[in-house]
This record gives C-alpha cells, structure tokens and sequence, in this order.
C-alpha cells in the first residue's frame, strides 16, 4: 500500500469522524475509542502469534482492566488462554496506564510505514516484541 493510499484512506475517515464532533470531549472520547480499539486488535494478534507457537493451548475468552491513558480512563478486554502461559507485551499484565501510544500508532500509519517498520518502531520505542501480524487488521 502507498503512502498517498494511506494517506488518504485517513483523511477520508477523519473527515467521517469529524462530522459527529461537537464538543473537546468528543474529541477525546473519540480519541479513547481509537486507542481502545488498536490496543485490543494489537493485543488478540499477540494471542494470535502465541498460541500458533503453542501447542495445546486455546483462547479462553477475556479478562477486563481499567486502562488510563491520554485521554481518560477506559475499559480494555484483553485475551486469556486455556493455560495461563499468555504474556502480552503491549499491555503487560497489572499494568494500569498508557500514554501517548495512539498518536504515535497513527502518526506510523500516516507516514505509509510498513507492518516490519512499526513493530520495530515499537521495540524501539516501548521494548516490546509483537507479530507483525497485529497491525492493521
């Protein structure tokens, strides 16, 4: 995919999103759910990656966290496994705040990075190891 096809895939859905935008708070709830939904997407490709090099083991649903972040506080559902081996590295557990990721994640996506580049992005910035099969999905 090209940076320009990038680009302008987020440009159209910032001008979608933006239509329903009123007030700041609706700004950062808005913000919130982006950082939601990347961060749960990011976290089930971690499981992903995890239980196809576990043999044996299954997805057993999710476990919810209170995370705060830039933009407040918000519910994340993060996946549990049959025998308890999982350990995410985004949102590693008992940890409770994450700031600045998703305009760092967005700020990727627009610069046309490829899926190689932000997880090396990643390691770099946070030290954690994900699949390259999160972003994106």
């Amino acid at each position: 995919m090209s940076k320009t096809m990038n680009k302008d895939k987020l440009q159209a859905l910032a001008n979608e999103l933006a239509k329903d935008l009123k007030t700041p708070q609706d700004l950062s709830d808005l913000s919130a759910q982006r950082t939601k939904m990347t961060v749960e997407a990011a976290l089930n490709a971690e499981m992903d990656y995890f239980l196809d090099e576990e043999e044996g083991n299954s997805r057993n649903g999710y476990n919810r966290k209170q995370l705060k972040g830039d933009h407040g506080q918000f519910e994340l559902n993060t996946p549990r496994d049959r025998q308890s081996k999982f350990e995410p590295q985004l949102v590693k557990k008992r940890q409770t705040q994450i700031t600045g990721m998703d305009d760092q994640i967005m700020a990727l996506y627009a610069k046309g990075m490829s899926t190689r580049d932000i997880v090396d992005t990643f390691e770099e910035m946070y030290g954690v190891d994900i699949s390259p099969a999160w972003s994106l999905r």
